[in-house]
């Protein structure tokens, strides 16, 4: 290892997101991605072509992007507190903070609460991985805890352990999602009672990157609370992930300090409008909900009635699925060749938190991964 970088580094793996160099034999346009939890489907392409002519005559390559994002910030505050129902002017542009894609939000709380031996954070697994992985980037200590395997709540007597124990460095900063990503599930009555009475000087960060799917929010509690922030994105229901797009809302104070760490110019240019011109047609980008909603409930139903597969109920627009008890000795090393069957057939999904976590794509690729997740349940389990 070179002698001036970290030695801890050596132990790092770098995140390595799926491609289609990974399947050589597949032709791209033939992979279902059923692993990232991306929308199915594309901006409509009068969208597309609009945004193909602001490029052509409104941006300027050779100058800097907005760096306030100050138009971005409106638009998404008047989003956040209509969908909110909240009244109007309830939230402004001085409770958002923009980020090029989630992942810079969370890298930027991490800078402003625990950097320099301040502070460590509280996950509960499985999870969002990158809360871990930014943390370690950081050298920021992750303290984990578990989920209920009946409904894969935190467990919150052993959350609650953990931040008592922990001295030093304390617990800065506890995330959650909501819904949980890879198990789909919303935040219970209790998880929200035990978020209410945590210190003040701990930040709860809720992360509702599927907001859309779940309508479901604690926006309306955040006013009340400078302690919260949430996380939202555009890279799912809004169907910009190519584009890198996620926000952040809060107290003005905790907003003012996040933008004091991020870096200037984040968000090009590009994607700046790319966000502004999604809002503006939410109404019709979002009708895709529905259709989405009609999938998840069509393919938990038939997935349910593979005796192997126990499938759980889905506040998202993925589902979570694990092998039933005795249905091998070996679940993980089964689960992984079950995904690996189905990539190399051409359907993407994502092993996980011991699951699998299945997209909602179109309704030709969920008959897909249907016909060839059965097959590979067979030639995996099957007696030999």
């Amino acid at each position: 290892m070179l002698p001036f970088l970290r030695s801890d580094l050596a132990e790092f793996v770098a995140y390595q997101p799926h491609t289609a160099a990974n399947v050589a034999a597949i032709a791209p346009e033939l992979i279902d991605h059923l692993d990232t939890n991306e929308s199915p489907y594309d901006l409509p392409a009068e969208l597309k072509h609009k945004l193909g002519w602001m490029f052509e005559h409104t941006l300027h390559s050779n100058r800097y992007p907005d760096g306030g994002h100050e138009a971005l910030k409106q638009a998404i505050a008047e989003y956040v507190t209509e969908s909110a129902q909240l009244p109007a002017g309830t939230l402004g542009a001085a409770h958002i903070t923009v980020g090029n894609g989630s992942d810079e939000l969370i890298r930027s709380v991490l800078i402003a609460t625990c950097l320099g031996g301040e502070g460590s954070i509280l996950v509960a697994n499985p999870t969002f991985s990158m809360y871990r992985i930014l943390a370690k980037t950081l050298g920021i200590p992750a303290i984990t805890v578990d989920r209920q395997p009946t409904d894969f709540a935190i467990e919150l007597a052993a959350a609650q352990a953990a931040i008592a124990q922990t001295q030093q460095p304390p617990i800065r900063v506890v995330f959650v999602v909501h819904p949980n990503s890879p198990t789909a599930n919303a935040l219970t009555e209790a998880e929200m009672d035990w978020l209410r009475h945590l210190p003040e000087h701990i930040l709860v960060v809720i992360d509702e990157a599927y907001f859309e799917f779940s309508q479901t929010t604690v926006v309306p509690e955040l006013l009340n609370r400078p302690n919260w922030l949430v996380l939202r994105t555009f890279s799912k229901a809004f169907r910009l992930a190519a584009h890198r797009v996620g926000y952040g809302i809060a107290h003005p104070e905790l907003i003012a300090t996040l933008e004091k760490v991020r870096l200037p110019y984040n968000l090009p240019s590009f994607a700046q409008v790319a966000a502004l011109l999604a809002l503006a047609h939410r109404q019709e980008l979002l009708m895709a909900i529905r259709m989405i909603w009609q999938e998840r409930d069509r393919l938990s139903q038939a997935l349910q009635q593979i005796p192997t597969l126990q499938i759980w109920p889905s506040n998202a627009n993925f589902l979570y699925g694990q092998l039933k008890p005795a249905v091998t000795d070996q679940p993980e090393a089964a689960l992984a060749a079950i995904t690996q069957a189905l990539k190399a057939e051409g359907t993407w999904i994502r092993h996980i938190g011991k699951g699998v976590r299945l997209t909602i794509g179109t309704p030709a690729e969920n008959n897909r991964l249907l016909l060839r997740l059965q097959q590979a349940l067979q030639d995996t389990l099957s007696p030999r």
